[in-house]
């Protein structure tokens, strides 16, 4: 198979809004309108599509329409996951997940997106050499 790009599409109650959700806090760019259908990309990576289509809509799979995304977290890799922290809490963003380093590499914390949408922000960290050891990694 020939990837050519990758997309994710999200249920979304007002598609426009969560488009516009990921632009303000994430720096993502508007490409296509469709008011039941936004396209977004991230201007530092052009092969990968952010969308949003109307929970009720007609091309949403029947057995999903109208319901809330469950289950779905979007992650961004970041240098400095701290100041994400600190920028996107000033924001008004419901912090759902406090900043943890966990033993296996990540510094990360969680926010509550559009929709029922998770989004995380990480960073790697040296992984916990007693923990790579207990896992088997060491």
């Amino acid at each position: 198979m020939q990837v050519t790009m990758v997309g994710t599409a999200y249920a979304a109650k007002d598609p426009a809004a969560a488009a516009a959700w990921f632009a303000e806090h994430f720096g993502f760019t508007v490409n296509i309108d469709l008011g039941w259908y936004v396209n977004t990309q991230h201007p530092r990576h052009p092969q990968y599509s952010l969308d949003f289509v109307r929970a009720d809509h007609e091309s949403w799979p029947k057995a999903a329409r109208g319901r809330e995304v469950v289950g779905a977290l979007l992650a961004f890799l970041v240098e400095d996951v701290d100041a994400e922290h600190r920028r996107l809490a000033s924001a008004g963003l419901e912090v759902v997940m406090d900043l943890v380093t966990e033993p296996w590499g990540q510094r990360r914390f969680q926010v509550a997106g559009p929709d029922g949408l998770l989004v995380e922000v990480l960073q790697p960290v040296a992984p916990d050499p007693e923990w790579l050891k207990a896992n088997g990694l060491g």
